[in-house]
């Protein structure tokens, strides 16, 4: 009985050693690790990149994908062990960074089968973003968290907001429509809805113009209402911003999920001891 603890014990410590190095960069050997795996990505990316290049492709090809396979066996032992050392790999491969991980690797495999799918391997970049909290920079992971927070509480009024926005362009387009006609260019409601939104966000390609008086005053009331696109939602998201407080780096070892309050002992998002 004393043996199977002392089993059960040993294996508990092993992997949350993993996960600490893995997953945190508060330890020493945790940011050298997330520093060699940040290199290996971005030198992963640029080989892929290299190989889209035809002159350099045409020269290194044999070398460029014993590189791609090296890189793509490696990610995938990282991934295993990512999976191994939390407590609930389901929740660590529905999260976002475990499902890049796993598109990581899965083109170089799935170009065995259907030739070409390696040019999807430039959505490692998006591992790249890990660099936030390699370095462990508080103030950049803790106000990501923040921001990320934020939106997620305003998220109703932002959509109402846009929705009505919409309404507007679509009214506008309308209106544009029945003064300005197919003769200055808006021949069509969709025409110039599609106006009205270019317009509202100041692109003005200058492919369609009003001409007539009335429409030029409809033009200048959109372009002020566009003004509009970047006060309120800022507003929005300014209030939300003052009402949260900072949040943990903290990765939680069973759901792998960060963004916890400084004080938090327990994960709010599976309920896991911190």
């Amino acid at each position: 009985m004393k043996v199977d603890t002392i089993d059960q014990n040993t294996s508990t410590d092993w992997r949350d050693k993993i996960h600490e190095i893995i997953f945190e960069a508060d330890t020493k050997f945790g940011k050298y690790f997330d520093i060699a795996l940040l290199i290996s990505i971005l030198s992963s990316v640029i080989a892929v990149s290299l190989e889209s290049v035809a002159s350099i492709d045409a020269k290194y090809h044999s070398e460029l994908v014993w590189i791609e396979w090296f890189f793509t066996i490696l990610f995938s032992i990282e991934y295993i062990l990512r999976i191994i050392s939390v407590r609930k790999p389901s929740r660590y491969m529905t999260s976002f960074f475990g499902i890049v991980d796993l598109l990581a690797v899965a083109p170089t495999y799935l170009s065995l089968i259907f030739p070409g799918a390696q040019s999807l391997l430039v959505i490692r970049a998006l591992r790249l973003l890990r660099i936030f909290r390699v370095f462990k920079l508080a103030r950049y992971i803790g106000e990501a968290a923040v921001l990320q927070k934020a939106f997620m509480q305003s998220k109703t009024r932002i959509i109402v907001f846009l929705s009505t926005v919409f309404v507007l362009c679509a009214i506008s387009g309308a209106g544009m429509y029945m003064v300005e006609g197919p003769e200055s260019g808006f021949t069509s409601i969709p025409q110039s809805v599609y106006w009205a939104i270019v317009t509202l966000t100041s692109t003005g390609y200058g492919d369609i113009v009003p001409i007539t008086t009335l429409g030029k005053i409809i033009a200048v009331f959109i372009m002020i209402m566009g003004y509009s696109l970047i006060i309120v939602p800022t507003g929005i998201m300014t209030t939300e911003l003052v009402r949260i407080g900072p949040v943990s780096t903290q990765a939680c070892i069973s759901c792998s999920k960060e963004g916890h309050d400084t004080d938090a002992k327990y994960c709010k998002f599976c309920g896991a001891e911190l």
